[in-house]
């Protein structure tokens, strides 16, 4: 019974809490640093383990800044994504401003579709939110279901609120083959880790061998779709830029791998630009890299496909 109760309690308090101003929620966002990183230290090992895997060069007490700042950014985004319950439209566009909407535009008012690559960076709730507000297409985010059906319906009808249409990971060739003849926006977590059965690609990506899902590259390449990064900055607390950055306009005059090593590296970059905003509790190494996996090509990684 109480399980059954506990979830719709906890969606309750969620929605509760969403009617809160944000200075009143950043106030809740020091209380929940302290506890997650001072008293039950979430996940410290793993984000540990992942900073100095990912920086072997950086000094200790420099990771040791990284991983406080992560913290505290972390309990920043988890009050921002209980807001999105009640933001409003006007609120939302004043905290995410996105920079090139022309260049997708471009494609939207032609009648053409584009595939955006997003990661676990700065607040990427809110910035896949905004994007069916911010452009004339129609916005398909892939998300992969939680394992709490109370939960994850909750957050499907907040993810949606703004036009947005949740498309659920293995519905995602339903999706794009029921919109092919409408402009449209699908957008990819680039940086999502594969299970052990997907389809998959190994290369480098912060000093560690690493598993890509090859998806936004199969399907770029079978529709030929242009692909876009939206690089998205830390502006101050709440506020953040995105860039909408085309790295692939012709995805099949591309080798094979030559996308995934594209987006893979241009989050890499992202990264080191500012490490504490990406997300460093995600496990994202937890499968080692088999004996016969595909090697990548290197040498061409860093060759924007946009030249082709």
């Amino acid at each position: 019974m109480m399980k059954r109760i506990l979830p719709h309690f906890g969606t309750f308090c969620l929605t509760s809490l969403s009617y809160l101003p944000f200075s009143v929620l950043y106030i809740l966002a020091d209380v929940v640093f302290l506890l997650i990183y001072h008293v039950f230290g979430y996940r410290k090992k793993v984000v540990r383990e992942n900073l100095l895997n990912a920086f072997p060069e950086i000094e200790m007490h420099e990771i040791k800044k990284i991983k406080k700042k992560h913290y505290k950014y972390l309990a920043s985004l988890f009050v921002e994504v209980i807001k999105m319950k009640s933001i409003s439209k006007k609120e939302l566009n004043k905290r995410v401003k996105f920079k090139n909407v022309d260049l997708v535009e471009a494609y939207l008012k032609n009648k053409e579709s584009v595939l955006f690559c997003s990661s676990h960076y700065g607040n990427y709730e809110w910035v896949c939110m905004a994007i069916g507000l911010n452009f004339s297409g129609q916005h398909y985010p892939i998300y992969k279901p939680l394992s709490s059906e109370v939960f994850d319906n909750w957050f499907l009808k907040m993810r949606s609120k703004f036009g947005n249409r949740m498309v659920a990971m293995r519905q995602t060739i339903r999706a794009i083959q029921s919109s092919k003849d409408s402009a449209s926006m699908f957008t990819f977590g680039s940086d999502q880790a594969p299970s052990k059965e997907d389809s998959k690609y190994w290369t480098t990506f912060l000093n560690q061998e690493t598993a890509v899902q090859l998806g936004i590259e199969k399907i770029a390449i079978k529709t030929n779709r242009p692909v876009f990064y939206l690089k998205t900055k830390y502006i101050k607390q709440g506020y953040y830029e995105v860039d909408c950055v085309p790295i692939c306009l012709h995805p099949q005059e591309t080798k094979p791998f030559e996308i995934t090593e594209m987006h893979t590296h241009f989050l890499e970059e992202m990264i080191k630009e500012e490490p504490s905003y990406w997300l460093w509790t995600h496990r994202r190494w937890k499968y080692k890299k088999p004996l016969d996996a595909p090697k990548p090509n290197h040498a061409e990684e860093k060759q924007l496909c946009i030249n082709h």
